[in-house]
């Protein structure tokens, strides 16, 4: 995908990977929006690509129906959505509160989908578009104090395999990054959980857990847009992970190669 002139919107752009994500995107040509709660931080990562800010809290169920046709009625059409925004755990599951557990799931896999299919109709009018999907490491199996995050990526995952499945047909293309772990205040509270100690410990002695920066990871995922790869997984010492968790979704590709979905073309 030709990015230079594409409009681009990015959830959790305040900081982090969202925040590297806008830099580089508008580093390649790309019109960027970007969305999150720090209304204040936000302005700052938008006033550094020349783009738009638009504060946002996607825990409120209206606030994310509402943000899609917000953007495009003031900044236009989106030819990329960029789905970042996510909240982590680090604590065991019987610990926490019942409302982290619901703002998990919703930040984590409800507002993407809903995001989602919100820009769709107008992708699939144009056939043209890209979704960006930053799932993690996470949800290709376990890890213990992270219970509903790793629930929640792997249900993003499956949801973008099989979302692309349904639009093999079309010209709009899906891209999964699943990264380990990355260098941010996200990944701070977890080495500051002191119960999930001893398993970072045993993580670190494999060497497990290379700390990437947030730049990289936003390199790596804007290049996957630009070529149209689907799935990036890091790191690629953990690279039985991802192909693991991603061969079934092959294998449901193989069952049903040739077979009409979703979306059809036009015909001239």
């Amino acid at each position: 995908m030709e990015l230079d002139g594409q409009h681009v919107l990015i959830t959790g752009a305040s900081r982090g990977i969202g925040a590297a994500m806008a830099k580089e995107f508008g580093a390649r040509g790309a019109k960027v929006s970007v969305a999150a709660r720090s209304a204040d931080a936000l302005r700052s990562v938008a006033a550094a690509v020349g783009g738009q800010s638009f504060p946002v809290d996607l825990l409120d169920s209206a606030a994310v129906d509402g943000l899609i046709p917000r953007v495009e009625a003031e900044a236009g059409p989106i030819h990329v959505l960029v789905n970042n925004a996510g909240l982590e755990t680090s604590a065991f599951f019987h610990t926490l509160d019942r409302s982290v557990i619901r703002d998990v799931t919703r930040l984590n896999l409800e507002a993407p989908m809903v995001l989602t299919r919100a820009v769709l109709d107008e992708m699939l009018t144009r056939n043209h578009g890209h979704l960006l999907f930053v799932s993690s490491l996470a949800g290709t199996g376990g890890f213990p104090g992270l219970a509903a995050y790793c629930a929640t990526k792997a249900g993003l995952t499956n949801f973008a395999a099989t979302l692309a499945l349904e639009l093999k047909d079309t010209e709009v293309g899906t891209t999964v990054i699943a990264s380990g772990p990355v260098d941010t205040p996200m990944w701070d509270s977890l080495e500051n959980a002191e119960q999930l100690a001893p398993m970072l410990t045993r993580l670190r002695l494999l060497r497990l857990v290379p700390n990437k920066s947030p730049e990289s990871i936003a390199k790596v995922a804007v290049d996957a847009v630009a070529s149209g790869k689907p799935y990036v997984g890091l790191p690629r010492r953990l690279g039985a992970n991802h192909l693991m968790r991603n061969l079934p979704s092959k294998i449901t590709g193989i069952i049903l190669a040739g077979v009409p979905l979703g979306p059809q073309p036009k015909k001239p």
